[in-house]
C-alpha cells in the first residue's frame, strides 16, 4: 500500500499527524481530497536519481544502487545511495549559510559564513569512500532492525572543500580535546525542532587527518541538497554516518560525543563475538570507527549469459577503511581455489580501489564468481556472514555473482 492509498478516509488529525504540523484551514478541503504533502513524490526527479535506484524508505528517504550501477571509477550523482535520518533542509540560502566551532575545547567560539571558509582556507580534492554502516544488513539472521541495505549503500565521490583541520587550528583548540561532534540544519521527523536527527563525530585524531573535509562540493560541483549542499563533514574510511550533512556547527569535545545516535545500538557493535538474537549490555558495545575490508563486482551484472568458449571479464572496487586493500581474488568454485586479479593503487588514501580479471570457464552450466579483499594488515573477507550484532552491521562477507555458460 502506497501512502496515496493510505490516506483514503484518514481523519483531518490523522493526515496532519503525519505532516507534522496543523493543516490550516482543513475544515475548508473538498470532501475526499488528498493535500499534495501525502502525494507520492517522485524521488528520482528530486534527487536526480537512476530509475535503477532502489527506495528502501521515504520518511526520511533511503535509497541505494545495484552493483552494476557502481561501475564508475568515481560515483556519479545519479548512482549515489541516500541515508537520512531526518528532514533534508529546505530554504537553504547560501549567502546566509554558517559554520559555528564551539565546544568545550575550544579557545574561543568561532563562527565562519561559508565564503570565508572557502577564501581564508586552502581547497583540497579526495576521492573518499563513503559507506553506510549498515550495507549488507538484509543478510544477517535473525533480521536486524534498520534499512534492508543490500550492497549499494557504497559510494566513492570526489569531494572538495576545506581541511577540518585548518579551520581548527584558527580557531584554537586546547589540549584536552578528544572529539569532535557535527550538528545540522535537518530536522527530526516528529517535527520537534529541539530534537536533532542525528549528531555524530569522531575522535579529535580521526578528525584532525588531512582526508577529513568540510566539503563544499562533489564531483566538482555543488553538492545536490540530498548529499549535504551547501556545507558537508567528510570522513572517509569510516561509517558514513559520521559524514555529517547540512552542517551548521561542530563542537570540539573533551569527552567522546554524547550526541543522537552516539549510544545504545547505533553504529555501535558487540565489542566481543555474541550469538544470534543475544541481548548485550550497553558497556559491551563498542563504536564502529574504520570500516572493515570489501569488495563489488560491478560488471558483469548477476545473470549475465556467457557463449561456451567465451572468456569473461570482470572488474569492480574494494576498500579497506583506514587501510589499503593488498590482495585481490576471486573463485569461481565457490571458494575451494582463489585466483589473483589485477589491483590498482588508490587515487589518494581511503579511496576505493579498482580490480580486474578475465575468466575462463572449463564447461557450459551454472557458475557463481565469488570475489575476496584483503588489506593491508593480511585480513581477508569472510565467505560467510560475520559476526552478528543487533543493528546488522559490517557485513564484509564475499560479494557473489551468477553467471550461466550456455
Amino acid at each position: 500500500m502506497n501512502r496515496r492509498e493510505f490516506t483514503l478516509g484518514m481523519s483531518l488529525a490523522s493526515m496532519a499527524s503525519i505532516l507534522g504540523v496543523e493543516i490550516v484551514y482543513g475544515g475548508l478541503m473538498p470532501e475526499g481530497y488528498r493535500p499534495l504533502g501525502l502525494q507520492d513524490p517522485d524521488p528520482f526527479k528530486m534527487f536526480h536519481k537512476d530509475k535503477e535506484m532502489v527506495v528502501l524508505n521515504d520518511r526520511p528517504w533511503n535509497m541505494e544502487a545495484k552493483a552494476h550501477l557502481l561501475n564508475d571509477r568515481v560515483t556519479p550523482n545519479q548512482y549515489m545511495f541516500i541515508r537520512n535520518n531526518g528532514n533534508i533542509p529546505e530554504g537553504i540560502d547560501v549567502s546566509k549559510w554558517t559554520l559555528t566551532i564551539d565546544g568545550e575545547s575550544v579557545k574561543n567560539k568561532k563562527t565562519y559564513s561559508l565564503s570565508e571558509l572557502k577564501s581564508k582556507f586552502g581547497h583540497h580534492t579526495y576521492q573518499l569512500a563513503l559507506e553506510c554502516g549498515g550495507n549488507g544488513r538484509s543478510e544477517f539472521n535473525p533480521p536486524a532492525k534498520g534499512n534492508q541495505w543490500t550492497v549499494g549503500a557504497i559510494s566513492c565521490a570526489e569531494w572538495t572543500g576545506v581541511r577540518l583541520r585548518d579551520v581548527l587550528e584558527d580557531v584554537g583548540i586546547t589540549s584536552d580535546a578528544v572529539y569532535i561532534g557535527y550538528h545540522a540544519a535537518d530536522t527530526h521527523l516528529s517535527g520537534d525542532l529541539k530534537k536533532e536527527p542525528i549528531s555524530r563525530g569522531v575522535p579529535i585524531a580521526k578528525a584532525l587527518q588531512d582526508e577529513t573535509l568540510l566539503a563544499f562540493a562533489m564531483n566538482g560541483e555543488d553538492i545536490p541538497l540530498a548529499h549535504g549542499h551547501p556545507l558537508r563533514l567528510v570522513c572517509g574510511g569510516w561509517p558514513a554516518s559520521t559524514s555529517g550533512k547540512w552542517l551548521t556547527r561542530i563542537s570540539v569535545r573533551n569527552k567522546e560525543h554524547d550526541g543522537e545516535k552516539m549510544g545504545g545500538s547505533s553504529y555501535r557493535v558487540p565489542c566481543e563475538n555474541v550469538a544470534p538474537g543475544s541481548e548485550v549490555d550497553d558497556a559491551n558495545m563498542c563504536i564502529i570507527e574504520s570500516m572493515p575490508i570489501k569488495s563489488l563486482i560491478t560488471s558483469p551484472k548477476s545473470g549475465a549469459l556467457i557463449k561456451n568458449g567465451k572468456s569473461l571479464t570482470i572488474n569492480g572496487h574494494a576498500w579497506a577503511g583506514e587501510l589499503e586493500v593488498s590482495k585481490m581474488e576471486y573463485s569461481i568454485d565457490f571458494g575451494s581455489t582463489w585466483h589473483p586479479c589485477s589491483l590498482e593503487k588508490p587515487a589518494n588514501r581511503l579511496a576505493w580501489q579498482h580490480f580486474k580479471t578475465t575468466i575462463s570457464f572449463p564447461q557450459k552450466g551454472y557458475y557463481e564468481i565469488w570475489a575476496k579483499a584483503t588489506d593491508s594488515n593480511g585480513k581477508g573477507q569472510p565467505m560467510v556472514l560475520p559476526g552478528w550484532n543487533p543493528k546488522g552491521y559490517l557485513n564484509n562477507a564475499c560479494h557473489r555473482i551468477a553467471v550461466k555458460i550456455v
